[in-house]
């Protein structure tokens, strides 16, 4: 770390010329020429930031002659963007901010690892602002299905997500849409952090987006960026209760430690409920619950230029019912949210993340390096039920000590990019990304005195099965994106990946009572994979509100080792290739009326080689994965935004999915069975979703908005099995809200689920079938200063 700050400074150094430099000053106003105290002010891809005084005025100072653009945004208002030229110091400038219901937001992203206006990035990406994720009530992740089109999460209750995106799905623990969270790769389903707290934005790209983010990334990639401390001291405070005993409490902080230098911000959520199951071998609530998520930053601006980042989180979940399964999808909505098993126990569940950011905004580039570390432990501390019945058959064991079911992973990514005074026609990123990860498993399969039910020849003893996976890569990326003129531009780009996958196994027998005998002495094997992933994109700029694009890129999905389990048809250390896709769309994004209404549209088609197709083996409950076949996905997409009259809000998002395999060979007792044909499994054909919000004034010095809103999601059919089996028809959802709002306050009521509809939200392969939430309803009350 010593050499990297040592690098850092020397780059500094050199590129120190003697430029133009100037201030930058201005006025931040309302439509009625009124100053927005507090209106942030921040120039993009820059460390330059600041807040505007009680004047609404401000300054940003000493910044190098260049053309920039100015990203101002204010509580209440609609974000804006406007460019700028800065040649030394200039005369002041007034901003003025349109109130939030007469108009959109002008959306910033990051997506292209440079921060840009959404409606400018030549492929399909959805955004949600900090406003939105309020609105839709977003706690978790895994509540983005249907808002953004094409977008579907699952989950079995354990507490990880399975997301899919236009019908590329995650179906092991190496996930198809990759997901980051402030900047950090969240690498597999252990490490990952589901639940939204404090955050700033979602941005969601759609489709493969491997030149830039590499592995895992063939679906899309969904980014969360958290809210970072600044000058300005702010905080909040929520309060939410409802039904089941839910109960969640939010708080968090950001202050300036040392004013333009250093500082500090905190924020926690501590979230329980007392479980939508019943558990009727013993008539207890099963799947009781609590976790508590932090997030803390320490920022410290060396310079106007040079900024460093210090971000720390910890997730520590508690479930008292994981794997909350019925054993059929007839028996989960002939008897909902019941389970009958003779296993209780407790899943523990703590994960930590921690990343060091440096950035570095020069002259000639702009520079930054991220350095991350996670770990996860999860265990249940007495064993958990694996046959999902009252019998004593099937039970797992995986509380072997703190040494085992630890998994670390290492990451460390350099990145240069263009400046962002340029100039200049072509714009640029660079760089390289490496990570190492290390999983020791060791699971216990436990056949009891029923074992026989389940066909085993024996009784009362525990198989044991130890993986150790050893994994590292590196990759170097680039891309560029030249305007041929004012209209039209040309983005290229390229990565390579190389990767080692090692696995150790080794398989023991344990009677009861007696000693362990090792059945499969310590073995290992090794594998390495090697991927190009090239990206090619078209944008015509109609006008500044309409831009026609056309893209094609490439995403891979890493290969891998299978693992030892109990089922000798299923030999361990078999190696499966990377799953590649190939993505084709195009696309219009528009902006009408003063940017009161927006409309973005986009045909896509995708092709998938070597598809991973992944066959659950119980009872060890591991998935052994194999490239057994070819997938086409096609499809539309389209997202529509207004606010046609003042304090009516309309959102509308639609998505289309055809994804069937053209080719898929899969194993089944013994026997090769063909499903060219069939539709791919966690994907819904249809995503709807309709949002209404009206806020009425009801004046007054506080300003109080009386608030109603009624959101309607359909999600079409989709199967849960390659053979198409088990299908949950297509269902219609709706959730309100309605309550009071300030300035600073507000105080809502809440339903989701109104109808109280009983769907199917995730099943494996052989019925083991979890549902959806059911009816829920509470009330809100929150506060920011």
């Amino acid at each position: 770390m010593r050499k990297l700050f040592t690098l850092l400074f020397v780059v500094i150094a050199f590129s120190a010329r003697s430029q133009t430099r100037g201030d930058f000053s201005g006025t931040v106003t309302d439509s009625k020429n009124q100053p927005i105290a507090g209106a942030t002010v921040y120039l993009l891809n820059t460390n330059y930031q600041t807040s505007a005084d009680r004047s609404g005025k401000f300054i940003l100072k000493s910044i190098t002659a260049g053309k920039y653009t100015l990203h101002i945004s204010a509580i209440g208002y609609a974000a804006k963007n406007i460019p700028v030229i800065i040649i030394g110091t200039s005369r002041p400038i007034t901003i003025q901010l349109n109130d939030a219901s007469n108009q959109l937001d002008e959306v910033t992203v990051s997506a292209q690892k440079t921060e840009e206006q959404a409606q400018r990035v030549p492929f399909s990406i959805s955004t949600l602002s900090a406003k939105q994720i309020q609105d839709y009530r977003l706690w978790d992740l895994k509540d983005l299905t249907a808002i953004v089109p094409n977008l579907n999460s699952g989950a079995p209750g354990d507490g990880r997500t399975v997301t899919g995106i236009r019908g590329i799905v995650t179906t092991s623990y190496d996930p198809a849409v990759a997901t980051y969270v402030d900047g950090v790769n969240q690498y597999g389903l252990d490490t990952y952090i589901p639940q939204l707290l404090d955050v700033d934005r979602i941005e969601v790209l759609r489709g493969p987006q491997g030149t830039l983010y590499g592995r895992n990334a063939t679906g899309g990639v969904i980014n969360v960026i958290t809210k970072q401390p600044s000058n300005t001291l702010s905080g909040f405070a929520g309060v939410d209760v409802g039904n089941y005993n839910q109960q969640r409490y939010t708080l968090g902080i950001k202050a300036p430690l040392v004013k333009d230098k250093f500082y500090l911000g905190v924020a926690g959520i501590y979230s329980g409920f007392n479980g939508f199951y019943t558990n009727t071998f013993n008539n207890t609530h099963f799947d009781k619950q609590h976790y508590f998520l932090g997030n803390y930053y320490l920022k410290f601006l060396a310079t106007p230029k040079l900024a460093f980042t210090l971000n720390v989180k910890n997730y520590n979940n508690r479930n008292n019912g994981a794997f909350t399964l019925a054993g059929s999808p007839d028996d989960a909505l002939s008897h909902p949210f019941e389970v009958n098993q003779n296993a209780t126990t407790k899943m523990v569940d703590n994960t930590f993340q921690s990343s060091l950011t440096a950035n570095y905004s020069g002259n000639d580039f702009n520079f930054t390096s991220q350095t991350s570390y996670q770990v996860n432990n999860r265990y249940y501390t007495t064993p958990i039920d694996g046959d999902f019945s009252p019998i004593d058959a099937v039970s797992i064991i995986n509380n072997y000590g703190g040494k085992w079911n630890k998994v670390k992973t290492t990451i460390q990514e350099f990145r240069f990019t263009s400046p962002a005074s340029s100039t200049s026609k072509l714009k640029w990123a660079a760089g390289t990304y490496g990570f190492y990860h290390y999983a020791p498993n060791r699971q216990g399969t436990y056949f009891g005195d029923d074992a026989g039910a389940v066909g085993s020849p024996m009784t009362d003893f525990t198989s044991i099965n130890t993986n150790t996976d050893r994994n590292y890569g590196i990759a170097v990326y680039g891309q560029a994106t030249y305007a041929v003129n004012e209209q039209f531009d040309i983005t290229a780009g390229l990565r390579y990946d190389y990767e080692h996958k090692k696995e150790n196994v080794m398989g023991e027998f344990l009677p009861k009572g007696g000693e362990s005998v090792v059945t499969r002495s310590d073995t290992s094997s090794t594998a390495h994979y090697k991927a190009f992933t090239p990206k090619v994109s078209l944008a015509y700029h109609v006008s500044a509100h309409n831009n026609l694009f056309a893209t094609y890129s490439r995403g891979f999905r890493a290969g891998g080792i299978t693992e030892l389990g109990s089922d000798p048809s299923s030999p361990p250390l078999y190696s499966f290739k990377p799953e590649y896709s190939n993505n084709f769309e195009v696309g219009s994004k528009n902006d009408f009326l003063d940017n009161r209404i927006r409309v973005n549209v986009t045909a896509f088609y995708t092709r998938v080689t070597d598809a991973q197709v992944p066959t659950l083996v119980l009872p060890d409950a591991i998935t052994i994965t194999k490239n057994a076949g070819k997938l086409s996905s096609k499809g539309i997409e389209a997202e529509i935004n207004a606010t046609p009259i003042k304090g009516l809000e309309f959102d509308y998002n639609f998505g289309y999915t055809h994804a069937r395999y053209t080719t898929l060979v899969v194993g089944s007792n013994g026997e090769e069975v063909n499903l060219k044909g069939n539709k791919q499994i966690y994907t819904p054909n249809i995503t709807s979703m309709l949002a209404l919000q009206y806020g009425y004034d009801l004046g007054g010095l506080l300003k109080t908005k009386l608030i109603a809103r009624g959101e309607w999601r359909y999600l079409g059919d989709q199967y849960f099995d390659l053979a198409n089996q088990i299908k949950q028809k297509g269902y219609n959802k709706f959730n309100a809200r309605v309550g009071v709002s300030t300035k600073r306050f507000g105080l809502f009521f809440w339903e989701s689920n109104i109808a109280d509809k009983k769907y199917i939200d995730y099943a494996y392969d052989f019925g083991a079938t979890h549902l959806g939430n059911p009816r829920t309803y509470g009330v809100s009350l929150n506060t920011t200063f």
